[in-house]
């Protein structure tokens, strides 16, 4: 637990991992503070669902509006090109290149303003052999360029990058976060497609983990 009252800063996707981070840092003591990001995504509604984790855990919430990135973003990864698929099994065009740079940049600057130390976010092992910005090696370099950046001693981690989805599920049952509220989907419909390489990930954690899943799926 925190000795003295520290703030932190959860880049706050709406989704499970993210949101089971932002429950970790209430119950360890910190001050918290949540930022997300309109990137241009198709599943604008995973902002909606930040808004209430958010309000559900009476945190000060900022929705930054990146989505003109959306522009550079064309034709590279299909979580923003509308004419781009996306696919039931990892492909290269899920990835939004540096996303997670491009967020922590941002969220730095937010830190810095609020007199916050602490940056988590919710990559964990099973993202990591797919995902470079969600590995350790990452966000430390990242965390020194902060450093230098701002002259002050940020953090930057996240507690769940030894452990896997399945696992990051069972610590959210832990934490009483309501799973039921976040989102995976990387499209934006009224349910989760159910048939998306995130709803699969989604499906396959809750089953490893061996709990009920709550969420509603297309297909």
């Amino acid at each position: 637990m925190v000795g003295v009252t520290e703030k932190a800063v959860i880049i706050l996707s709406g989704g499970p991992d993210s949101v089971t981070v932002a429950y970790w840092a209430k119950e360890q003591g910190y001050d918290v503070s949540a930022i997300t990001f309109n990137y241009g995504q198709k599943a604008q509604i995973e902002i909606k669902r930040a808004r209430e984790i958010a309000e559900g855990l009476g945190i000060e919430h900022q929705v930054v509006d990146l989505s003109n990135l959306s522009q550079i973003y064309q034709g590279v990864t299909s979580l923003v090109d509308k004419g781009l698929d996306v696919s039931s099994e990892f492909t290269e065009p899920i990835i939004v290149p540096f996303r997670n740079g491009v967020f922590m940049a941002v969220t730095v600057a937010f830190a810095d303003g609020v007199g916050a130390n602490h940056i988590y976010y919710g990559a964990h092992s099973s993202d990591e052999p797919f995902y470079p910005d969600c590995r350790r090696e990452f966000y430390e370099a990242f965390q020194k360029a902060a450093r230098l950046g701002t002259e002050r001693e940020i953090f930057i981690s996240s507690p769940y990058s030894d452990i896997k989805k399945s696992e990051v599920l069972a610590e959210a049952v832990r934490l009483g976060v309501p799973l039921d509220v976040t989102w995976s989907c990387y499209l934006n419909g009224a349910v989760h497609c159910g048939v998306c390489e995130s709803c699969n990930n989604r499906k396959n954690a809750f089953i490893e983990a061996g709990i009920e899943d709550p969420t509603k799926y297309e297909n």
